[in-house]
């Protein structure tokens, strides 16, 4: 019998999907079914908008229509933690989920791919956090797995801003739980001119990880304060938004000489590595990176 050709879909497509609301925005089907392509493998990947209120459902019938997995996505990180059967400790200890995989008996396990894919990111770009100050901007789900992923990569300083400054401490208290906290500086603050100058002066990596740069609707998210008041020549940049790939931060960055990085790079490399939690196989990274830049127009 003839093997049914790659990128047909019949009886035997194995299926992943995404989670989130909205999705139609997501570049992840195009990178994912680019690499399953590339491998020859008969599997597909869809994009589902699930509002909040529908998400336990939606993840019961995941498992029952014999999905392989999932990805999650904003808002449902957190809330799909306690609906899984199982968490791995990583995902534990963030309190959010950005991968599913799906045994063949329907069980449920939840990780969190997002970490290793910002340290995959920055190493493409030839950057470690080994022994590095970072300034960090933001405190929500992003800000904390890129916070955790920097403890474990070795920082040696870590400085946290919000606009509430409240939850930048709570971050804190919740990074000094672990192991990886110990010997390292950590610091909370919030969005001053002054305090932000001088973070940034002695700070080896700036990452954003809040939502302020990004296009919504028809404007793009203001900034507490323009990065051209704050931002100094030296470290390297790293803005999670991606959409538009060139943020003001990255446009200031890059008039300072500074190396810069939009959030494809940490999209790419959390989602080889969550390719290969759902197939068992090396994720084709070369393959995946050029259908983003396609899918971006990069």
């Amino acid at each position: 019998m003839d093997r049914p050709m790659v990128g047909a879909i019949d009886g035997h497509t194995q299926w992943v999907a995404l989670l989130g609301y909205p999705v139609k925005h997501s570049f992840s089907p195009a990178m994912h079914n680019a690499a399953f392509e590339r491998l020859g493998l008969n599997w597909r990947y869809g994009a589902h908008a699930v509002r909040p209120e529908e998400l336990e459902k939606a993840v019961a019938g995941l498992a029952a229509l014999g999905y392989r997995g999932a990805n999650v996505t904003v808002p449902h990180k957190e809330q799909v933690v306690s609906l899984l059967d199982l968490v791995d400790p990583s995902a534990k200890r963030l309190g959010a989920v950005n991968t599913i995989v799906i045994s063949a008996d329907g069980k449920t396990t939840g990780h969190n791919t997002d970490g290793t894919g910002f340290l995959r990111g920055l190493a493409q770009d030839g950057f470690s956090v080994a022994g590095a100050s970072v300034l960090l901007l933001g405190s929500g789900g992003a800000a904390r797995a890129v916070a955790f992923a920097l403890l474990d990569g070795g920082a040696r300083s870590l400085t946290v801003v919000n606009r509430t400054p409240d939850k930048a401490e709570a971050l804190l208290d919740s990074l000094r739980q672990s192991r990886s906290a110990e010997g390292v500086t950590l610091r909370a603050g919030g969005w001053d001119e002054a305090f932000l100058r001088d973070c940034a002066k002695a700070a080896d990596l700036v990452v954003n990880a809040t939502s302020s740069g990004m296009v919504k609707g028809d404007g793009v998210i203001p900034y507490p304060l323009p990065p051209e008041r704050w931002l100094s020549p030296g470290p390297f940049v790293c803005d999670l938004v991606y959409n538009p790939p060139e943020t003001a931060l990255l446009l200031t960055a890059r008039s300072l000489g500074c190396r810069c990085q939009n959030g494809l790079p940490m999209l790419l490399h959390q989602g080889a590595a969550a390719f290969a939690l759902w197939t068992g196989r090396e994720a084709p990274v070369a393959t995946m990176a050029e259908a983003l830049a396609k899918a971006t127009g990069n």
